[in-house]
């Protein structure tokens, strides 16, 4: 069965995520640039996400509890290891994928339910907010937040206010 194309979207999306990242030190992605959070604090949050949607409100799973708790929404600011949430990143949409692949139109409008409470969001609901949050070029995404670090992190370790625009390709 050929995924919904929501489904394929959010693979799309987690595939220019990861482009975005490409090249960026453990250095850099642990660099906190107040208010903002670091990218690998980022890249957590992502899982958290994932991990909250798919895993623990689509099949009652919670693999990774660490994550819950570290990267939740409202959780305080850190630090983390770039390879180590990148990794655990990793092993968490490999989890979800197989469930994922089961999603039908109907099954995406189904309410998600949350500690045994219906919440107000449906499946596809939640599918969109990851493709957003994934994807999206925006300073309140992720990824956009992931290309503005890298954009004003080249400009304070050349001491550079100029056109450090990285390119996408």
């Amino acid at each position: 069965m050929k995924p919904h194309p929501l489904v394929s979207q959010l693979r799309f999306t987690r595939a220019e995520f990861l482009r975005s990242i490409r090249g960026v030190n453990e250095e850099d992605a642990r660099k906190r640039l107040k208010p903002m959070n670091c990218i690998s604090w980022n890249i957590g949050h992502l899982a958290w996400q994932e991990q909250r949607y798919c895993l623990y409100s689509g099949q009652e799973k919670m693999p990774f509890p660490d994550i819950n708790e570290q990267f939740a929404y409202g959780a305080p600011a850190s630090t983390p290891p770039l390879k180590e949430v990148l990794s655990t990143w990793k092993k968490i949409t490999a989890a979800a994928d197989p469930w994922l692949n089961t999603l039908t139109s109907v099954e995406l409008q189904q309410y998600a339910y949350i500690d045994g409470r219906k919440t107000s969001r449906t499946f596809g609901n939640l599918v969109q907010r990851m493709i957003y949050q994934n994807s999206a070029i925006t300073p309140g995404s992720h990824r956009g937040k992931a290309l503005f670090f890298t954009v004003l992190l080249a400009q304070v370790s050349t001491g550079s206010s100029g056109d450090t625009r990285r390119s996408l390709s």
